[in-house]
């Protein structure tokens, strides 16, 4: 059994006829075996990919939950009535790390929560930092982790996202969650194209799954009445997905820029002076209160914060980057849940001055909506309702994928879709379609790469039908 033998009206309707032409006669009833067909194709090609993506997809949006459980000695704590500076807990976690450079820190944001110091090590992997978890009202120290990410994902945390994103194969593996990223979309809109143009008796139906026995019938009832409702989430996964994508999120980016929609930066940097240089962590090692260190005057962390606090960076949820050379200390809000605080300031180190502001509220409308974006689709920007959401939209797609390859199942074999659907399409219809998908395969190209491979194989198995029949009536 082939492909072809597979791709069939069947694979998505019911026992009842094709539905007649929408208001429009004559567009819906040419454009739909052409939808249809593409449908099958990515729904039997890619849903595996797809597959992949939401079961790890579903782990990921677990994790937060987990990560509290499986860490919870690291990070939380019994509350104490009064809290050490944050430039003792800093020297405390140095005496626990001795080999590690402080970069940055993260107090605790709520009351019993650990403070994170984090540090260069080298026998953390690359691109991640070792996190030490120091209580910050006795100064014990609760553990030390390797911390990943602006997110400060945990060793859990971050062998699921790697899972989810890449497989753990590095930047080939990237290529999978791009794929499944690319075709998403299509897949889920073409799917409701499908199922709103489907007769049917009455309005219950196209929202609501069918009850009865079990049968491709009702298999079908719960593909299509599920991806309805799964659809705009599924289609803004897809979106969010493609921005930090290998090749898409390049493109994505360019536009991004030519539209005056980058991410604006903080510019940290004082004067190259020794007197201000070369500090990398070093609060004067006085508890904060300043004075001059081998490296040159500064005001210390505390200090620093409590600037940036007169600044207005108020939200309990910071990051502070220690100055490294010809730098001040970069103070951030931290807190991408809604609403969102991520503003950010940098502190002179010598005086205390503010060297620059960089308040969210002044990103272009772009990187706003990519910030949030990114932030929903990693299940940080509406906290716990955001992670039951996502995996919510994960099981869905998983359900939608085996009931998809179900209802194949329970018709095979069947007449497949007439090959040349293109052909039957109005020339007023057919040529925006073909331009409108050359343009959207050139901005994701992996979407275009495996749609031209698609047509390889319908061309292929176009090519041994042929044969096959000349075969038989030799």
């Amino acid at each position: 059994m082939t492909l072809d033998d597979l791709a069939r009206p069947e694979t998505l309707e019911s026992e009842a006829p094709p539905p007649p032409a929408p208001s429009k006669p004559g567009a819906w009833s040419a454009l739909r075996p052409l939808v249809l067909r593409l449908h099958f194709y990515a729904g039997v090609l890619v849903a595996p990919f797809l597959l992949v993506a939401a079961v790890s997809g579903l782990l990921y949006a677990l994790s937060f939950q987990a990560e509290k459980i499986v860490y919870a000695h690291e990070l939380e704590v019994p509350v104490g009535d009064t809290t050490l500076p944050l430039s003792r807990q800093v020297d405390i976690a140095r005496k626990a790390d001795p080999d590690g450079t402080v970069t940055a820190v993260r107090p605790g944001a709520e009351p019993g929560a650990t403070t994170r110091v984090l540090m260069a090590d080298p026998d953390v992997p690359e691109g991640t930092s070792l996190a030490v978890f120091v209580d910050p009202y006795t100064g014990d120290v609760r553990g030390q982790l390797p911390s990943y990410g602006s997110s400060g994902a945990l060793p859990l945390r971050t062998w699921i996202d790697g899972l989810h994103r890449d497989l753990h194969l590095g930047e080939l593996g990237r290529n999978y969650s791009e794929l499944a990223a690319s075709w998403l979309w299509v897949i889920a809109l073409g799917g409701v194209l499908l199922w709103v143009g489907r007769r049917r008796k009455n309005r219950r139906a196209l929202v609501l799954p069918e009850r009865g026995p079990k049968s491709r019938r009702r298999t079908l009832s719960w593909h299509g009445s599920v991806g309805l409702w799964a659809a705009l989430g599924l289609v803004l996964l897809s979106a969010t997905g493609l921005t930090w994508s290998r090749y898409a999120g390049e493109n994505i980016g360019t536009v991004q820029d030519a539209l005056g929609g980058a991410t604006p930066a903080l510019s940290a940097g004082t004067a190259p002076s020794s007197e201000h240089a070369g500090h990398e962590g070093h609060q004067g090692h006085g508890g904060g209160h300043g004075g001059t260190s081998p490296q040159g005057r500064d005001i210390g962390l505390d200090k620093a914060v409590e600037a940036a606090r007169a600044a207005g960076i108020d939200s309990p949820w910071i990051s502070v980057t220690l100055p490294a050379e010809g730098k001040g200390y970069v103070i951030k809000e931290a807190d991408t849940q809604f609403p969102v605080e991520l503003d950010s300031v940098a502190v002179n180190p010598a005086d205390g001055t503010v060297l620059d502001r960089l308040r969210f509220s002044d990103y272009p409308l772009l990187a706003k909506l990519t910030r949030i974006g990114i932030d929903a689709h990693t299940g940080v920007f509406l906290g716990l309702f955001n992670q039951l959401a996502l995996a919510a939209l994960a099981l869905a797609l998983i359900l939608l994928v085996l009931w998809g390859y179900r209802m194949w199942w329970l018709r095979r074999p069947g007449r497949p879709v007439a090959r040349g659907t293109w052909r039957k399409v109005p020339v007023t219809l057919l040529l925006p379609f073909v331009a409108a998908t050359a343009a959207v395969a050139w901005f994701v190209p992996l979407l275009g790469a495996s749609l031209l491979l698609f047509l390889l194989v319908d061309l292929a198995l176009a090519l041994v039908s042929k044969v096959r029949a000349r075969s038989r009536t030799a």
